[in-house]
């Protein structure tokens, strides 16, 4: 897929933009704090509908205005499709070719992207809730009805506690509980599945990629960390009796501490670099590596989803990659995958891989 226009209106220091590319790769040149990665994140947006960057959508809307426009025309292997979203404090709006969609799942999917930032380093270092964040965002892109059942098991989660803590208060009976229980568990184990499959997915390609970037001297394996993690090859039926088990375990600490113990809200990613762990023992360098080799097997795993290769988005991310992978990246996505570099100086970039690229420069906002 390849972006052909994009439009801004009253989204974060953008008043009013409008560009159109036809190149496969734009450098996005200019000082700090000038726009380019709001550019960028705007492509993001239209992709998720939400950001990379924050959960408050207010943060999107240009100071002193009602509500921020984007607007995308993008080319895919059946068609051009022009994709409208409109944020404002009401909530948002999408429209695909101009039609409204009622779910915002259903307007997801429509554009892929795989982003990669100096943050998301902090996938392989950080906490367990950026890892999770990282799974939920790229399974919900490939599969929209993982949000779905994301956002049932976040609300029955919110309940559930608020019921824990007014039992944690009061010391009364539970009689409620089973039936939470029996919510969580049902929308738990869809989730942990999903997460599964595509770790396993991710898994294959990663492997591989890693082996290039060091050539064949590390070895990266990926493991999905939950108390279930052993019997997710189990069919649903079983799952869910393992899942109530599990909540059963751990009753008495829930209702002394007023909060929920298992779930896949506490489930993490551990990542191993020949046999030892990235998080504790691994090199600054082999975090970038095992970050960067994340970020290209989700190309290959979006084009092996959805049968094309997503819009690839570098946020000053060059200029922390040595040669070496920065060449590993532009081979990778050169000719094959429609890239949006950020950059303060095009020094930063080695240009002489590049066989052709638009340059676009940003200051205050406005771009030429």
């Amino acid at each position: 897929m390849q972006l052909t226009r994009l439009a801004l209106q009253n989204y974060r220091n953008y008043e009013q933009m409008e560009f159109r590319t036809d190149a496969m790769v734009n450098i996005i040149v200019g000082p700090n704090a000038q726009g380019k990665t709001n550019l960028l994140e705007s492509i993001f947006v239209l992709a998720l509908t939400k950001s990379h960057r924050t959960n408050q959508d207010k943060e999107l809307i240009r100071w002193d205005t009602k509500a921020a426009q984007l607007h995308a025309e993008v080319d895919k292997r059946y068609g051009a499709v022009q994709l409208d979203l409109s944020i404002s404090q009401q909530g948002k709006k999408a429209k695909i070719n101009g039609l409204e969609q009622k779910k915002l799942s259903n307007f997801i999917g429509s554009l892929n992207v795989v982003m990669f930032a100096p943050e998301d380093l902090e996938i392989v270092k950080g906490s367990p809730g950026v890892r999770r964040r990282f799974l939920d965002m790229e399974i919900g892109q490939v599969h929209p009805s993982y949000l779905y059942d994301l956002s049932q098991y976040n609300k029955i989660l919110v309940q559930r506690n608020n019921y824990l803590k007014q039992l944690f208060s009061s010391s009364s009976p539970a009689p409620l509980l089973e039936v939470w229980n029996e919510q969580l568990a049902s929308f738990g184990i869809k989730i942990m599945k999903k997460r599964q499959s595509f770790i396993k997915k991710l898994q294959a390609w990663a492997e591989k990629i890693h082996s290039g970037i060091t050539n064949g001297g590390e070895q990266l394996r990926i493991d999905y960390e939950s108390p279930l993690s052993g019997s997710l090859e189990e069919d649903e039926a079983v799952l869910f009796d393992q899942f109530m088990i599990k909540l059963s375990q751990v009753k008495d600490q829930e209702l002394r501490r007023g909060v929920s113990l298992v779930g896949p809200h506490r489930d993490d990613l551990r990542f191993y670099i020949n046999g030892k762990e990235a998080q504790t023992f691994g090199s600054q360098g082999q975090q970038r590596t095992t970050a960067l080799s994340l970020k290209l097997a989700e190309i290959e795993l979006i084009h092996e989803e959805v049968g094309e290769y997503p819009l690839l988005l570098l946020d000053d991310v060059l200029s922390e990659l040595d040669r070496f992978r920065q060449t590993q990246l532009i081979e990778t996505f050169q000719r094959k995958v429609q890239t949006f570099i950020t950059t303060t100086g095009i020094e930063s970039v080695d240009v002489s891989k590049l066989e052709s690229a638009s340059v676009i420069h940003v200051r205050s906002g406005s771009l030429t």
